[in-house]
């Protein structure tokens, strides 16, 4: 575990150990690792709003999926996206003209 977790109440903690135990957790290291991956990899050129994991780009799994791992159906939704994304320039007052 890392310090993330420093500022959650103790029963949210209690309950994520509880449905993640039998998990074997990542080193800091390895939990870099994919970061370090995204960051340099060539497979991943002109790619962008892909979802990584484990060094690698994520599977998309439906959205009943009870795995850990796997890009939900959700997270991949350009609509969804485009409703946050306008949504975050009101609540910040700032925008991005690409």
């Amino acid at each position: 575990m890392t310090e993330l977790m420093r500022f959650m109440p103790q029963d949210e903690i209690d309950g994520l150990l509880t449905r993640l135990a039998g998990t074997t957790f990542k080193t800091p290291a390895q939990g870099a690792a994919t970061s370090v991956w995204c960051a340099a990899s060539t497979q991943l050129e002109g790619m962008g709003g892909v979802y990584c994991e484990d060094v690698d780009i994520a599977v998309p799994v439906d959205a009943e999926a009870t795995t850990l791992t796997g890009v939900r159906p959700w997270a991949i939704d350009p609509a969804a996206a485009e409703s946050l994304w306008t949504l975050s320039e009101g609540w910040t007052g700032l925008r991005f003209n690409p």
